[in-house]
């Protein structure tokens, strides 16, 4: 008798599961999800309003690419991949799956709201404080370094030119550094063909 577990993907549920069951209850996309529905996005709903079928609603666009921009998700491609793959973007979108193209050009056309309301969501989430806003700088200063490909050298093509030239007399360090460049800036990195011979 087997001390496993048993594993069976064929049965089917009963019942369908619940979307509200699929994440813990303090999640990060349970309080994006919150925090969207609680925004006003009246002029948003208006404008998004479609003339042909059915359109996605807003809300729950908005959540998608918040989520994703908290979460480090920021191609509509991957975002719709998630819809089908991770259950925090399937509980955003209530088991739907829109399509990439309707997310990029959902942010394409509402960037200037979207930027808005991300900011509300960052406040919200400041005064839960469940964020840390503070200021990060970055320096862009270029320092130059002492290893260039020049200087720099591998142990091991050292080698290998020391053993490919047993007969040929040391050469002072200088030259074989001068040798080295030669051969670097050659691009020729077949050792049978070098030749340092002063």
């Amino acid at each position: 008798m087997s001390r496993f577990r048993p594993v069976d993907r064929g049965t089917g549920y009963l019942l369908p599961p619940s979307v509200d069951e699929w994440l813990p209850e303090n999640h990060l996309a349970r309080f994006i999800v919150e925090v969207v529905e609680n925004l006003s996005t009246t002029q948003l709903e208006r404008d998004y309003a479609g003339r042909g079928s059915a359109a996605y609603h807003p809300n729950m666009l908005l959540a998608l690419l918040v989520y994703g921009y908290a979460t480090g998700v920021f191609s509509s491609r991957k975002i719709e991949r998630a819809t089908y793959d991770s259950l925090a973007f399937r509980f955003i979108a209530a088991n739907q799956h829109p399509d990439h193209d309707t997310l990029a050009t959902f942010r394409r056309r509402f960037l200037n709201e979207f930027s808005e309301l991300f900011v509300q969501v960052l406040q919200v989430a400041c005064e839960m404080q469940m964020l840390k806003l503070g200021t990060i700088s970055l320096d862009g200063s270029k320092i130059h370094a002492n290893a260039s490909r020049h200087s720099a050298l591998m142990l091991e093509p050292a080698g290998l030119v020391q053993e490919k030239q047993p007969d040929t007399p040391s050469l002072p360090y200088s030259d074989q550094i001068s040798c080295m460049r030669k051969w670097l800036d050659s691009g020729n990195f077949i050792f049978d063909h070098l030749r340092c011979i002063p």
